[in-house]
């Protein structure tokens, strides 16, 4: 209890925290439902907001007129080629599926070219061990390709029945990236003069979330989209059917570390040399290592400047642990949680060092057996030193 409070505060201070728990719990309930719009809105205003900057100060202050230019800028230059990229993405998947249920892979052909070029001693270990028994596998892909037009129809109508939520979400997204731009500052202020926390923490969590929302839109996402336009330009080139499908899913890929880009072209390349395309197959996997492999190394730098200090190994599982629980939002919420653990045990690291410190120097220099303790600081060291006597300062 705090001094001066009465038995009666301390109830009215108690009531109050609990009715505003409850509140904000109810609060989250009633949003949650459009939670995904209101991330990405978020988002967006965070990464636009230099524009806005930008447009506020040639509109002489006029916030609601920037606010609206800036929000038509995302939406000609973004929202736009992102919903015809998409629509062109779904026809290439329709018509790739729809070849292969005309045309299915022959993995048997496949498996006895990849076999003939295995050395004696593994191809002997391979019959002994029976892996060369494909006809399991090609029945199971057949079946896979015969229940993909269902699956297709199914999501047909599954788009056609949740057209209007999607019209709804997007229309809210649009709405709130205005609201976000136009009052980005005074809200942000809000929450950090207002959480229960130290304004020093709050203020470096602060800039620790905004560097990550930087880093992995600014930084892997335009990384990615220029990987993927790579991606596609080399399947274009060497002939692999539904090349933009293909260099969607590198861009999507290129956002998890280690594994990348490669687990798309590797394959495509090994598949090529595999069906007879050597020159095609060889400039795939020459293309990958030499340009879309060394487009991150390349690009990152200059876009972020500077790294988002999460280890490989860590933005690796929280992306995809991110993706396995709220979907395409993963991608970013994954880094950030990764990125805000590691902040708030970092300040906690240094709140402990400082305790420490202040332990090693205040401690009591004698031991329980009442020696005195080998480490301990000398005494003119343990305290500081008493201010000067006035007499002393006369003199």
């Amino acid at each position: 209890m705090a001094s001066g409070q009465t038995d009666s505060e301390v109830l009215e201070q108690g009531g109050f925290l609990l009715f505003l728990a409850a509140v904000s719990v109810l609060f989250l309930w009633v949003s949650w439902p459009f939670a995904t719009p209101v991330l990405w809105a978020a988002l967006a205003a965070i990464i636009f907001r230099p524009v806005y900057r930008r447009v506020l100060a040639t509109m002489r202050g006029w916030r609601n007129l920037s606010a609206t230019l800036t929000l038509l800028i995302i939406f000609v230059a973004v929202l736009l080629p992102a919903l015809w990229i998409g629509s062109m993405v779904v026809e290439e998947a329709i018509g790739l599926i729809n070849r292969l249920q005309e045309d299915p892979i022959d993995l048997a052909l496949w498996f006895d070219q990849v076999f003939a070029m295995l050395p004696a001693s593994i191809q002997r270990m391979a019959i002994q061990e029976g892996w060369t028994n494909v006809s399991v596998l090609q029945d199971q892909l057949e079946v896979l390709l015969g229940e993909s037009a269902g699956m297709i129809a199914q999501e047909a109508f599954a788009i056609g029945g949740g057209a209007v939520n999607f019209v709804l979400s997007f229309s809210i997204a649009l709405y709130v990236i205005f609201f976000f731009l136009r009052d980005g500052a005074r809200i942000g202020e809000t929450i950090l003069h207002s959480a229960p926390v130290d304004r020093a923490i709050a203020d470096r969590l602060a800039e620790r979330f905004l560097g990550i929302v930087r880093a992995t839109i600014k930084g892997s996402g335009i990384v990615g989209l220029v990987q993927g336009a790579l991606g596609a330009i080399t399947f274009a080139i060497a002939g692999v059917p539904s090349p933009l499908l293909f260099g969607v899913l590198m861009a999507i890929m290129s956002l998890l570390p280690v594994v990348g880009t490669v687990i798309v072209w590797g394959p495509a390349g090994i598949w090529l040399l595999v069906s007879g395309q050597i020159w095609q197959g060889l400039f795939v996997l020459g293309a990958g290592t030499v340009i879309i492999g060394m487009a991150d190394n390349v690009l990152r730098p200059i876009l972020v400047g500077r790294d988002t200090g999460i280890p490989d190994w860590l933005i690796l599982i929280t992306t995809l642990g991110g993706i396995a629980l709220v979907g395409f939002s993963g991608i970013v919420l994954g880094p950030l949680v990764a990125g805000l653990f590691l902040a708030s045990w970092s300040i906690l690291q240094e709140q402990r060092a400082k305790d420490e410190a202040a332990a090693q120097h205040y401690r009591t220099r004698v031991g329980v057996d009442g020696k005195a303790r080998p480490d301990s600081p000398a005494p003119e060291d343990q305290l500081p030193a008493p201010d000067p006597e006035p007499d002393a300062e006369r003199a």
